[in-house]
């Protein structure tokens, strides 16, 4: 009978309207603290010798964010996910907007809705998520690489320029580094040439 209820609530999660994702007031299990884990693969994605080197750990390093506390929380991030690569974005915006509400110590949740509303070039409503999925994830290079996209999008030039040189001090692999290259629009200033 459990396993019943439990594939029916999952069923629900996954197939229902994201209205009804009340998870009958239940509360998301405690988020499982990877920033060890990450760190590691941060050093070793510094040292990572090709850019497919890169990817690989890069990888590893989604595999961790996107782990969610518990089942109903993976099913809300799964199923947003699935409507962002779909190009549903309203409806991957309710999705993790029952995450956050569901799951609020879950970064994932956070750093997933701020890139819907990038993508919808809402940047003012990004910018908070990607803030709360930094303080909670200080470490998510993601994140802080969306954060300088976003505030780039805002022409806050400097700002953007020092979250992405935090970005890549954690991975300096990142596609992004270009913008911080010469003619990019993110160009140090005071250049020597």
């Amino acid at each position: 009978m459990i396993r019943f209820a439990a594939l029916c609530l999952m069923i629900a999660v996954t197939a229902a309207p994201v209205a009804a994702h009340s998870l009958d007031g239940k509360s998301c299990a405690e988020v499982v603290d990877h920033a060890a884990d990450v760190d590691v693969l941060i050093a070793q994605i510094q040292d990572a010798e090709t850019e497919q080197d890169a990817r690989v750990i890069s990888g590893q390093m989604w595999q961790l964010w996107t782990d969610a506390p518990d089942w109903q929380a993976q099913a809300l991030l799964d199923r947003g996910m699935q409507r962002l690569k779909a190009g549903e974005l309203a409806d991957a915006l309710n999705i993790l907007d029952a995450l956050v509400i569901y799951c609020p110590d879950y970064a994932e949740g956070y750093n997933q809705r701020a890139f819907v509303n990038y993508l919808q070039h809402d940047f003012e409503a990004a910018l908070p998520d990607l803030d709360r999925a930094i303080e909670l994830s200080p470490n998510h290079v993601a994140a802080i690489s969306g954060r300088a996209l976003t505030l780039l999008g805002l022409e806050r030039l400097d700002e953007a320029r020092t979250a992405l040189s935090q970005a890549l001090e954690l991975n300096p692999w990142l596609s992004e580094r270009h913008l911080l290259g010469p003619g990019g629009p993110l160009e140090p200033l005071g250049k020597d040439i």
